[in-house]
């Protein structure tokens, strides 16, 4: 993957700008679908969730988002610190384990489209290519409704829906700092590159807390938000356009 910035390869040069990382918003007016483990919504990090719904395995509406694996609960954390103003949609399809089937993954995007989000957080991936052809699917109807999922990619794995074409790709990159991101290319494509910590914990070190690309994806989508509320726009070329002109 190449580490050059955008800026030399894809928009031209690049204005320095005095608010770097689109510091100056904060996601008011955008609406984040998080598909995911549920939310605690009563959590210091997360203050409160605009609503919530449940996909269980046979395909059924519940009305039990609540996180009972931590996972969600700290994607969701990581999320409203960097866009405290958006509003949260909690799409809950991990039970047990962190693990789900395709059709509630691609009920869970369906689901938040539904519910009028513009970015749809997918902290998870299948390697499976059997996979694609829903989830392209998926991926198209979320571009016709004007909004963007953000999904994971790697150099090792071609995680789905994240290499998909019409998607916001995310590539951990240990050495960024939490509160910035990098704009650079994978496989040809723009992508962000964002720092796999979540939110932290006081008195928690961070190697003891969650971290990984789950939480890359976190920061990059509230960091989509916020550029989304910048551009007042829905156009994904408009998207990557802000987020150009305020990275370093």
């Amino acid at each position: 993957m190449s580490r050059r910035p955008l800026s030399q390869t894809l928009f031209g040069n690049r204005n320095q700008v005095e608010n770097v990382f689109l510091n100056e918003y904060t996601g008011r007016g955008v609406r984040i679908a998080v598909v995911d483990s549920g939310v605690h919504a009563n959590h210091p990090h997360v203050g409160g969730v605009e609503q919530g719904i449940a996909i269980r395995d046979d395909g059924s509406l519940d009305e039990d988002f609540v996180d009972r694996l931590g996972h969600g609960t700290a994607v969701t954390a990581a999320i409203r610190e960097k866009a405290p103003d958006a509003a949260i949609v909690v799409i809950k399809v991990f039970w047990r384990t962190l693990s789900t089937d395709v059709a509630s993954l691609v009920r869970g995007i369906d689901e938040g489209l539904a519910r009028g989000a513009s970015v749809i957080n997918l902290s998870l991936g299948t390697s499976n290519a059997a996979h694609r052809s829903p989830l392209q699917d998926a991926v198209q109807r979320t571009s016709l409704r004007h909004a963007v999922i953000v999904a994971a990619v790697e150099d090792a794995t071609e995680w789905l829906p994240g290499s998909l074409d019409g998607v916001i790709p995310v590539t951990l990159d240990w050495s960024c700092p939490r509160h910035e991101y990098r704009l650079v290319k994978h496989n040809g494509r723009p992508a962000i590159a964002a720092s796999g910590y979540p939110r932290e914990i006081p008195n928690v070190p961070p190697e003891r807390n969650l971290k990984g690309i789950s939480f890359a994806v976190a920061n990059a989508s509230a960091f989509v938000a916020r550029a989304r509320q910048a551009a007042n726009s829905d156009r994904l070329l408009d998207l990557w356009k802000e987020l150009e002109q305020h990275a370093r």
